[in-house]
């Protein structure tokens, strides 16, 4: 397009700004990769949003509107969103659009306003993606927004993720992330396009409008050519975390190994990595745990756990397990023995046998006395205090300390199923040893023979 000079006014001061539309030209091949995609932008009404509607528009690329009214600002919001309606209505743009109770949400949450703006908006995206099948969605985030979250972010103490601006997923994108402030003004003016301009940006109220007041925009007015060299920091650092990400996704494979139950980390090798604790905190932390507990973790005895909301991370022998959390109830199976089999929680089967059958029985068996058994006989999971009288074995024996010599896993431990009789006296821990005083004697008349199908 050219070189192009515009006259911007910013609270009452006129300053000159000669804007070469690079970033702008350079992003339409970005909007013509979305041709294929059902896209979905999320459109406030302002500048930004109404300049990338401008320009997918221009490139032809087909997409709806979806419009947030927070009801913050009275008859603003509302007017921002007739605005928006009025838009898509006039160019024949699919328009969506959602009134939230903000004020309400931040009461049950204890949120701040600006985050849970961000949380209701980005959870009814998602639902408009699942309702309506979009595959993209696009947002107007500019250097200017990467710019203040850079300094924000730095300013609580991150690392180099936390450094590289407002991140994209596949799901979201957005394109005008180099393009600065000045370019999208003066592309709106040149281009005659209407915006509406949100009253509360010039308050101070929020975090980030003060790092953009008080800091980013003085000092840009100043050193405007300090927002093209935080555009190749940028670069950078984002050059800096992709090379890390792949050598620490690397090693992980390395030292993680998945298993039905999750994944195990060999704790001699987390070990010798010298950076173990920037390594737990790539690796964990998204799952909610803090890095130095995890560090803490593998100096601790056998059995120790950290817990995160989603995720629990055990100490064993050799290894740390990962696994999801899941909350369940306490499990109880009865058994009903008129009839000769069980499928679930465990494959067992059984079947009545003279005392003349009496023979050498194989470890997946118990050979129960059925005239001592309590019935109904039923299957639980192991609670704390639980002991038995194994056989082979003189006097009783906690079954945590039985766990223990037969060098059970937490996990293990947890996956043992018990068979119990009418009084929750374990009489068979199952596949493994049964209670002398329900098995089977050479005086036995009639044997109930339980088979663990293996």
């Amino acid at each position: 397009m050219g070189l192009k000079s515009f006259e911007i006014t910013k609270e009452g001061n006129p300053y000159l700004c000669k804007v070469e539309f690079v970033e702008i030209e350079k992003i339409r091949q970005t909007l013509l990769s979305f041709a294929s995609e059902k896209v979905l932008l999320a459109h406030s009404g302002g500048i930004d949003s109404s300049v990338l509607a401008h320009l997918l528009q221009a490139n032809q690329i087909v997409f709806s509107v979806a419009h947030c009214n927070f009801q913050l600002r009275v008859s603003a919001s509302d007017k921002d969103e007739d605005f928006v309606k009025n838009w898509c209505a006039t160019k024949k743009v699919p328009f969506f659009s959602k009134r939230f109770d903000t004020e309400a949400y931040k009461k049950r949450t204890k949120e701040s306003t600006q985050l849970a703006a961000r949380n209701l908006r980005y959870q009814w995206f998602e639902e408009l993606r699942n309702s309506h099948g979009f595959t993209v969605l696009l947002t107007g985030h500019h250097l200017n927004d990467q710019f203040e979250t850079f300094l924000m972010h730095s300013t609580r103490g991150t690392g180099i993720s936390g450094l590289l601006g407002i991140p994209e997923t596949d799901w979201i994108r957005r394109p005008l992330k180099k393009v600065s402030k000045t370019e999208i003004v003066a592309y709106a003016k040149q281009n005659q396009i209407s915006w509406r301009e949100d009253a509360s940006n010039a308050s101070d109220d929020y975090l980030r409008n003060a790092f953009r007041n008080q800091l980013v925009e003085p000092w840009l007015k100043k050193h405007p050519e300090h927002l093209s060299n935080f555009k190749t920091t940028l670069d950078h650092l984002t050059a800096a975390n992709s090379f890390i990400q792949s050598q620490m996704d690397r090693l992980q494979q390395q030292i993680f190994k998945e298993h039905s139950f999750g994944l195990e980390i060999n704790i001699h090798s987390f070990e010798q990595i010298p950076q173990s604790t920037f390594c737990a905190h790539y690796w964990f932390a998204p799952l909610g745990f803090v890095a130095s507990e995890v560090v803490k973790l593998v100096k601790a005895p056998k059995g120790k756990m950290l817990f995160s909301n989603t995720h629990r991370l055990i100490r064993e022998r050799e290894v740390m397990v990962l696994t999801p959390l899941i909350h369940t109830k306490d499990e109880y199976y009865i058994l009903n023995l008129n009839k000769n089999s069980l499928e679930f929680p465990v494959p067992l089967y059984w079947e009545t046998l003279s005392q003349s059958s009496q023979g050498t029985w194989k470890p997946q068996q118990a050979a129960l006395d059925k005239s001592v058994i309590k019935k109904p006989l039923h299957l639980r999971k192991y609670k704390k205090g639980d002991y038995f009288y194994p056989t082979g074995m003189k006097g009783k024996k906690m079954l945590s300390k039985f766990f223990k010599d037969e060098k059970f896993t937490t996990l293990e431990k947890e996956a043992q199923w018990l068979l119990c009789d009418s009084n929750d006296a374990i009489v068979w821990v199952v596949g493994k040893r049964c209670d002398k005083r329900y098995a089977a004697k050479e005086a036995t008349a009639e044997i109930l023979l339980m088979t663990l199908s293996l």
